[in-house]
């Protein structure tokens, strides 16, 4: 008869798969995807680009919410590309970076999970 393993041994089979995951698999925060991504233009206002912390120049921006921004960000708008020229980023990853910019311009959203 087939022995059924046991609550232990699931977890620790479990724990080994999760190890197993590479970084790279894993989604990136806001925070870095602001850092390896958006800080080139974002920092310094490039090409027109809302700077970071600038209330001011964020406040029409966060005026058209979350999902408009969403959006502009993945599909691109004006002079900025597609997902900040990053194609390979995930959707998430580009909302992340939105709000984590926003927030730094006044808003107040959540960072979205997924």
């Amino acid at each position: 008869m087939p022995r059924t393993p046991s609550l232990r041994s699931v977890l620790l089979v479990s724990a080994l798969a999760a190890a197993a995951v590479p970084a790279s698999a894993r989604t990136k925060s806001g925070a870095e995807v602001y850092e390896q991504v958006c800080r080139a233009c974002h920092e310094a206002g490039t090409l027109g680009a809302p700077r970071f912390g600038d209330a001011k120049a964020w406040k029409p921006l966060i005026a058209e919410g979350q999902r408009e921004l969403f959006r502009t960000s993945i599909k691109g708008i004006r002079k900025m590309p597609p997902k900040g020229g990053q194609p390979a980023l995930a959707d998430v990853e580009v909302r992340r970076a939105v709000v984590y910019m926003a927030n730094a311009g006044g808003a107040r959203w959540t960072e979205p999970a997924r």
